[in-house]
């Protein structure tokens, strides 16, 4: 396909995305299907021209004066792209294949592509909605912290340490442009171009053979600072697929026990075979007779029999709470344009009773490790704060104990991150990872 067919191709899928409002994997894999003369770098190119309109979605459409997928794609060409007029001129020229050329209206907009008087959520990209959380979260710094999340995000593995070390994968992975994450350290990131096929990462032989996992840094990060120590006792209470049940595994050699388990089993299903690839043998999974979703006080004990005999005794709980995903809207930028008001109130209300559950599974002197990939207070500081007025044997460790397992990157990560007395809130502005938020917690009495 032609540069121009593929600018079409996108504008037919953002219109599918519209009108049947649907998730933008779900619309590309149907178009791929009723287009299958496309290669497998036009369906990239495509997905990539899709998802790059997704993230500046409403900028674009203040620049070009409407909110069609034409204007949102071509405003997308100058402003994400840094296409020129004439560039973009040249790809919608009418040619076969190729989209209507530009109107004279469309011209002069492109030509001025400045933000200047726009709102802070079209400057910064994300719903008028969440205006009001953004600006809590991040006052006048909200425009630039949105526009952060907006962008393309990094490809991150990490390197399974009971397996294998990370300069030992770098070398083998040196072919894909793999290089040492700058604060987690067993990462490594893969940086791609925007019209670059994803890297076969499960193809190679690393992989295969347990050495490595796709793991955002943020995520490696919120999974190292819970403090978790070989011999410990360590519930993984939102369990989910596993990423931060085997980052656990790893970080504690395989010594103590991890309970995994998951409100809702059928989230747990790929766990099991993950746990066997990585050699993690520290791992017991719960699981749950039921699986629904966490809405009210008998929802949140439907597997409660199945952690009745730990309750007093755990070292460690880590929450990986339900959330809104604000904090990876990089990886999902159609996610934010289907997000409703009604969402974060339900997962407030999830994330209050899975942090209630964890208090009786403490032991005195253990600890909560409350993460979220969410950048908004209500779903961080807020639950941390609610939490300890519920539960006043609890106080929030500074951050100078809990960075510590970082060794000689705590000093410049503690100047990046941004602390507040419920935890540390890691955004891709600051940090370069996903948004993530870890506050841990300590039983006092």
């Amino acid at each position: 396909m032609t540069p121009a067919a593929r600018i079409s191709a996108a504008i037919e899928v953002l219109a599918d995305i519209a009108e049947r409002r649907r998730p933008a994997g779900d619309a590309l894999k149907d178009w791929g299907l009723s287009h299958r003369f496309a290669g497998s770098g036009d369906r990239a190119a495509i997905a990539g021209l899709a998802y790059d309109a997704l993230r500046r979605k409403a900028s674009s459409a203040y620049i070009m004066g409407a909110d069609t997928p034409r204007a949102i794609v071509l405003g997308m060409l100058a402003r994400e792209r840094d296409l020129s007029v004439d560039a973009v001129a040249r790809l919608a020229d009418g040619s076969r294949h190729a989209p209507e050329p530009l109107t004279d209206d469309e011209r002069a907009r492109l030509a001025q592509i400045g933000l200047s008087g726009a709102p802070a959520w079209v400057a910064g990209d994300y719903p008028q909605w969440l205006d009001f959380y953004m600006e809590k979260t991040f006052g006048d710094e909200r425009v630039e912290e949105g526009a952060a999340l907006a962008g393309r995000a990094p490809l991150d593995l990490r390197v399974n340490g009971l397996k294998a070390d990370r300069d030992t994968i770098a070398t083998a992975l040196d072919h894909l442009g793999a290089t040492p994450t700058r604060w987690s350290p067993v990462g490594l990131r893969i940086v791609r171009a925007h019209d670059a096929k994803s890297p076969a990462v499960q193809v190679e032989p690393a992989f295969i053979k347990g050495q490595i996992e796709v793991q955002d840094e943020g995520s490696q990060l919120a999974a190292l600072l819970t403090g978790a120590k070989p011999g410990e006792q360590v519930v993984d209470l939102c369990a989910g697929a596993g990423g931060k049940t085997l980052a656990l595994a790893a970080a504690m050699d395989n010594q103590g026990q991890i309970y995994a388990t998951d409100f809702d089993k059928r989230r747990l299903a790929p766990i099991h075979a993950r746990i066997d690839r990585a050699g993690a043998h520290n791992v017991q999974i719960r699981t749950p007779k039921l699986h629904r979703e966490v809405t009210d006080e008998t929802n949140a004990g439907t597997d409660s029999d199945v952690l009745a005999d730990l309750k007093g005794h755990m070292d460690l709980v880590l929450i990986d709470a339900p959330c809104t995903g604000t904090g990876v809207w990089r990886r999902n930028p159609d996610a934010k344009w289907r997000m409703r008001p009604g969402a974060l109130e339900q997962r407030n209300k999830e994330q209050a009773l899975v942090l209630d559950r964890a208090a009786g599974l403490v032991k005195p002197g253990g600890r909560i490790a409350y993460v979220t990939c969410s950048v908004l207070d209500q779903e961080n500081g807020e639950q941390v704060r609610g939490f300890l007025a519920r539960h006043p044997e609890f106080a929030v460790k500074a951050p100078s104990d809990v960075l510590g397992a970082l060794g000689e990157r705590a000093f410049l990560f503690r100047k990046a991150v941004i602390a507040t007395p419920e935890g540390l809130l890691l955004t891709p502005r600051q940090t370069d990872t996903d948004g993530f938020f870890i506050s841990v917690m300590t039983r006092t009495g």
